[in-house]
């Protein structure tokens, strides 16, 4: 898929939240394994590769153009993005009560959650990328997968979550946490509400250890980032720069 190719409204974000969008993108398509389930993400490539690697897990309806835009803003900072498949090859809910029901399987089986975000990690270290390379996020379901993983144990440069849902574990279980965890939420979001929010953090702060930052956006629903009825611009050009400096700080380019 070219930008053309992308809607207006993910055109939009390309123009006008990342305004390095232009550099020359590759798209392909790149198949993979959990066990013997086929998965299928892609990776969007600046030209002449990179050193360093971002993987992006997916919203609630998979891989798709959403994510491609995503991919290509950050490909287009100057890293090799991979887009895992939590789902399966050829899993792509199309309708709110699938994507509800698809979504929810992971959630009431987070070590499969956890072990399709593992396999997509893999996919990239296979490509000569070590885990201090990968920089790891996610948007809405991607982003509690981002932060699921994370709580493997898996070294990474670090882990963000864009308006993901906060799971907490009791007994708390982040003591195993071996990344910086960024954590990017609205805060009119009835998916992350304050007390989640605030459990969370509660939680994190069991693990002394780790490295994490929490911000709010004020006024800012559910899937802020994503182009519609819920859509905030302040909230996602903020949370995009938090981002971008996060990025610049545990996996820079050089």
């Amino acid at each position: 898929m070219s930008i053309e190719d992308l809607p207006e409204n993910l055109q939009h974000l390309l123009t006008t939240v990342s305004p390095r969008h232009d550099r020359p993108i590759a798209v392909h398509d790149v198949e993979y394994l959990h066990g013997a389930t086929p998965l299928r993400g892609f990776i969007a490539e600046p030209e002449g590769g990179s050193p360093k690697a971002v993987l992006v897990f997916h919203a609630w309806m998979g891989p798709g153009p959403y994510v491609e835009a995503r991919a290509r803003m950050i490909a287009g900072l100057g890293y090799t993005v991979f887009a895992g498949d939590v789902y399966g090859d050829g899993v792509r809910p199309a309708t709110i009560p699938e994507m509800r029901a698809e979504s929810q399987k992971y959630y009431a089986d987070l070590p499969l959650m956890r072990g399709r975000a593992q396999a997509a990690f893999d996919a990239l270290t296979d490509r000569g990328f070590t885990p201090d390379d990968i920089l790891v996020i996610g948007y809405c379901f991607g982003g509690t997968v981002a932060l699921e993983h994370a709580r493997t144990g898996q070294r990474s440069a670090g882990v963000v979550s864009f308006h993901g849902r906060l799971i907490t574990q009791d007994p708390p279980e982040v003591q195993a946490i071996a990344a910086p965890v960024l954590i990017l939420t609205g805060g009119s979001d009835p998916i992350a509400p304050d007390e989640d929010v605030k459990a969370f953090a509660d939680e994190l702060r069991t693990a002394p250890e780790v490295d994490w930052q929490i911000s709010v956006y004020s006024g800012a629903p559910h899937a802020f980032t994503v182009p519609g009825d819920m859509y905030r611009e302040k909230a996602d050009a903020r949370s995009w720069r938090a981002f971008v400096d996060f990025a610049d700080e545990v996996a820079p380019i050089v």
